[in-house]
């Protein structure tokens, strides 16, 4: 097969995709990025792409609604596809094994363009695939995924493109993504009117945000307290005292305490806890640093001090979320 450039085509036979889905898969960023294919087939008015599913075992895969897709290939019988398309949800690495491995290697030596959608870059990343490159995972596990990956450029974008590697945020930013690979295949206009089947006004930029912005997030209007917010998530590993975040808010500290307890009915120095403590849980589920640096990394003083705050805002040790992810019970958020 001919490898699948991401550089403007003028060919005419159909490219086919692979995609290998991992149990417990994000079903909504699989349709996100068939659809669009499929779509573009029919108003094209000839096939342009072409898609197969691949499980490990050839056997159908359930994706983390309950849902199961019929798989094509397993990894033994699949071919070496021009382009490859991993798209995983929770616990991806679970999933993980040297056959996984060997066959991406196989298909990277080909030449192969690889993609990963949701907690799909994982898996490029521990196979050592995405070493140099600019990539993104879901806004949830980014912070994960950077510690693990030191090698890996890592960005929070809805979705990036370095050279024959694509990687998503997963959700609707594989319909952007998908969308962006239309246009520079076949051409803007092809893109566009793909995108209006969707009822999908704007194709998104790849730099665009994957969350809202806090004010937005959070339903507030108060300028300085958007401001404050968006403070503490940029510093959660080295949390600025509340005389810092309200002077840097432009608040005076009164004021900062009044609005906090107005809106979210908590002090500001609580409201910071639980952040910090949501992205400790991010970690534990989904890396094996060990509890003493993820207590750093969430700006604990000590394993001690972070082991009882995690307790107390969890009812369990951060030792207990590990065991729960170990058993295959599904981590709370998302």
């Amino acid at each position: 097969m001919p490898a699948v450039s991401m550089a403007p085509l003028a060919i005419e036979a159909p490219q086919t995709l692979g995609f290998l889905l991992l149990p417990q898969f994000s079903m909504m960023a699989f349709v996100s990025a068939i659809e669009p294919l499929r779509v573009a087939n029919r108003l094209a008015g000839r096939e342009l792409y072409r898609w197969e599913i691949v499980s490990r075992n050839g056997q159908s895969v359930e994706a983390s609604n309950g849902m199961a897709l019929v798989a094509g290939h397993g990894l033994e019988d699949a071919p070496l596809y021009p382009m490859l398309v991993i798209c995983a949800g929770f616990e991806p690495e679970r999933h993980y094994d040297r056959r996984i491995k060997s066959w991406l290697l196989k298909l990277s030596g080909a030449g192969a363009d690889l993609g990963a959608m949701d907690t799909g870059s994982f898996i490029l990343a521990r196979a050592g695939l995405l070493d140099g490159y600019r990539a993104t995972t879901h806004w949830e596990s980014l912070d994960s995924f950077r510690e693990t990956f030191p090698k890996v450029e890592v960005e929070n974008a809805l979705f990036l493109i370095d050279r024959n590697r694509l990687t998503c945020a997963g959700g609707t930013a594989a319909l952007d993504m998908m969308l962006h690979l239309i246009s520079v295949q076949h051409g803007h206009r092809l893109a566009t009117a793909v995108s209006e089947q969707f009822i999908h006004a704007q194709i998104r930029d790849p730099l665009d945000r994957q969350r809202m912005e806090p004010r937005v997030r959070q339903g507030i209007s108060h300028t300085g307290l958007a401001r404050a917010i968006a403070l503490m998530e940029s510093n959660l590993e080295d949390p600025l005292n509340a005389e810092k975040l309200a002077d840097a808010a432009g608040l005076s500290l009164r004021q900062l305490e009044r609005l906090f307890h107005k809106h979210f009915n908590m002090a500001p120095r609580r409201y910071y806890l639980d952040l910090r403590l949501q992205r400790a849980r991010a970690l534990l589920q989904y890396t094996d640093m060990p509890v003493v640096e993820i207590a750093v990394a969430c700006g604990f003083g000590s394993a001690a001090h972070f082991s009882r705050s995690y307790h107390a805002w969890t009812g369990k040790a951060p030792s207990g979320e590990r065991r729960r992810v170990e058993a295959g019970i599904m981590p709370a958020m998302r």
